[in-house]
């Protein structure tokens, strides 16, 4: 039996809606079970070329089991050396516990004589056990009478780092969705559309899900917690975008057309370019973080490109699908009425397109000048990495006993820095470390870890603890590492390696500068390409570009107040700046995309200068609210008790708003207006009069 083109057009959108319910189904449980192929462990996200993460390497020889320390501190209201006994025997019935393993080590006194310090070391696979291997360790040590008990150490920071992305898939989801539901009901003012747009942000999340699933499961793409959060708000946020662009130009052709299928065409036909062009720029943007040398930047890269395409593919299946089945209902109560007319005359946008074909050049100036004002602060934000007492954003017990333990013991204590040498060279240095500015104390380790027995050494090699006089975090601490790198490398000793905590901090700033001079001009470069090849332009798109760096820049010059005004960070971590401005760049470039594209087919129809007025009145609605729904949901990233997430988040919402209600709304269409049909060059609307 043939199939008429009548009822072909409607077994599409039912095929299509079938198929994604079924990926809905089977594939939506993915998103809420990320959590089991992504690793909170620091060391897998080192710099892959950097000394540090050599010695990481090399420093697995000297231990027959690789194990996960995790420091007692205990705090006495008098002298710490009459409880001593008491804490190294507590410290010893913790021999052959669960988890326990290695030689627990002697209760040592700090020298002020108010503290007691002992390293438990910890199988590193525990995983969810590591909570209880804790308690544990807890209960002994608190049966030291007169005494205070903290943990600290990287097993309490995993701890906590781990109940900091406890439930992090419904919670992020959660809040994401309900403040995404909220906005659409205001926007739409319709019951029934925003649980479209939200369904298929659900479903084009649960199919990224399965694919960053099944990459990690083969060990293709890494993924911890940070990557997990962002992938959320990054697909729901995206999605929600291409839909309201989708739905918008769904509206206009339903005053157009009595027929649904030939307005979802015409909708589709308008649209489809902008959408894939502002998709193509995100991910291409993000892709460019495989550049980079750190692990989770480059895991960030292929994992947030795969949740684009997922976000895009649902916005132009499954949305025109289920407009098509739904037709004028979508908007009910409200019902777009054929032979109604698809311009918008009246409202702020008309009266803001007056203001700027009025006085174009009074426009931008007075935005170009508070947005330079603004980045020139840009230079105060400092990204040399968060202390430790600032990861998270409340106080975890982890994070207060590092505090303590930093008050009775030297800065390093607990935490020391790694040098690996040739042991016949051994003594020179460990000569070389002792004169070093900055250290404290230097031992090599022994076989049995017993202090002035001989050097335990592994094909020739030997390790070697320096304790450092600053907190491991701090930037007196990097700066002594730097010194101490070129000291035991004097002479014959080039070989000699320096690594641990400090040295991983120092490697990670420095390639997080190296990354930054390589992608940013390479992510420019990408999307210069693809708004060339949308606009067929080459000054409009030189022109977009540079506004929204601008923006970015702006953005961190706000930032740098409100982190050390608002929210008191010292410092941000190394990485944000650069996923500050991929996402910021990348984004921003969307809603100029969204509005510049429009104002190219009105000015091919109308001419270049009601072109932009044109484009600005009819986009300017549905690309604020574009820009509120991105802005809402990467704020949803705050409720994550982590300071890097803190400051992603609001960089991306506060750079999102202002580059749409300033950037997109104000200075691109006052500028566009001001240069006339030059910014087309050279395409053929560069020609028109």
């Amino acid at each position: 039996m043939s199939v008429t083109p009548r009822r072909a057009r409607r077994l599409v959108p039912v095929l299509l809606l079938i198929a994604w319910l079924g990926i809905g189904g089977a594939l939506g449980p993915f998103a809420g079970r990320l959590g089991e192929v992504a690793t909170n462990d620091q060391a897998a996200f080192l710099p892959r070329s950097a000394e540090s993460t050599k010695v990481v390497a090399e420093q697995r020889a000297f231990s027959r089991a690789e194990t996960l320390p995790a420091i007692v501190v205990w705090t006495t209201r008098g002298e710490a050396s009459g409880a001593q006994p008491a804490a190294t025997r507590a410290l010893a019935s913790l021999a052959g516990t669960p988890g326990v393993t290695g030689r627990l080590s002697p209760a040592l006194v700090s020298r002020d004589g108010a503290a007691l310090q002992g390293v438990v070391q910890l199988r590193p696979d525990l995983g969810e056990e590591l909570p209880a291997a804790l308690d544990r360790i807890r209960a002994a040590a608190e049966r030291v009478p007169g005494t205070t008990v903290g943990l600290a150490g990287p097993a309490a920071t995993r701890a906590d780092l781990s109940d900091a992305f406890a439930g992090i898939d419904g919670l992020l989801l959660l809040v994401a969705l309900i403040t995404v539901l909220v906005i659409l009901l205001l926007v739409y003012r319709s019951l029934l559309l925003p649980l479209v747009v939200i369904l298929g942000s659900v479903f084009s999340l649960g199919l990224a899900c399965a694919v960053v699933y099944a990459l990690a499961d083969h060990d293709v793409v890494r993924v911890d917690g940070q990557v997990q959060g962002i992938l959320s708000i990054l697909v729901i946020g995206a999605a929600t975008d291409y839909a309201l662009l989708l739905t918008a130009r769904y509206r206009e052709e339903l005053g157009l057309h009595d027929d649904r299928f030939a307005a979802v065409r015409a909708a589709l036909r308008q649209s489809w370019g902008a959408i894939v062009a502002s998709a193509a720029t995100v991910a291409l943007g993000l892709l460019a973080l495989l550049l980079s040398d750190l692990t989770n930047n480059r895991a960030l890269g292929p994992v947030g490109a795969i949740g684009i395409v997922c976000a895009v593919l649902s916005a132009l299946t499954f949305l025109p699908a289920a407009l098509v089945l739904l037709g004028r209902a979508a908007y009910w109560p409200a019902k777009p009425r054929p032979g109604g007319s698809a311009d918008a005359s009246t409202g702020v946008w008309r009266r803001i397109a007056d203001l700027v074909d009025r006085a174009p050049r009074k426009v931008w100036a007075i935005a170009l000048a508070a947005l330079l004002a603004c980045a020139a602060l840009a230079p105060t934000l400092t990204s040399k990495g968060v202390p430790l007492d600032e990861i998270f954003v409340d106080d975890a017990p982890s994070v207060a006993a590092q505090r303590t333990l930093g008050e009775h013991f030297p800065g390093g204590a607990g935490n020391p820095t790694v040098v690996i040498a040739d042991a016949g060279r051994l003594d020179r240095v460990v000569a070389a470390a002792r004169t070093t500015e900055g250290v404290a104390a230097v031992a090599p380790v022994t076989r049995s870890g017993r202090p002035g027995e001989e050097p335990f050494v592994v094909d020739g090699r030997a390790r070697v603890d320096v304790t450092l006089e600053s907190a491991a975090d701090s930037d007196a601490a990097k700066d002594t590492v730097a010194r101490l790198r070129t000291a035991v490398r004097a002479g014959p000793d080039a070989d000699a390696l320096v690594g641990g905590y400090t040295a991983q901090q120092y490697d990670t700033l420095r390639t997080a500068e190296r990354d930054r001079t390589l992608i940013v001009p390479v992510v420019l470069a990408v999307i210069f390409l693809v708004l060339v090849g949308l606009l067929r332009s080459l000054l409009a798109p030189a022109l977009l570009v540079a506004t929204v760096a601008l923006n970015f820049l702006a953005t961190l010059g706000i930032a740098s107040l409100v982190f050390t005004h608002v929210f008191g960070f010292t410092g941000t971590d190394p990485s944000v700046p650069l996923y500050g401005f991929v996402f910021l760049v990348a984004l921003g470039v969307d809603y100029n995309i969204f509005l510049m594209s429009r104002v190219r087919e009105e000015s091919l129809r109308h001419g270049v200068r009601e072109g932009i007025l044109r484009g600005l009145v009819t986009t300017g609605g549905v690309i604020t609210s574009a820009g509120v729904v991105l802005a809402a949901t990467f704020a949803a990233l705050g409720v994550i008790p982590l300071a890097f997430l803190a400051q992603i988040a609001f960089i991306v919402a506060f750079g999102v708003l202002l580059d749409t209600l300033v950037v997109r709304s104000l200075l691109v269409p006052a500028l566009v207006r001001d240069i006339g049909a030059p910014v087309w060059w050279p395409g053929r609307l560069g020609r028109k009069r």
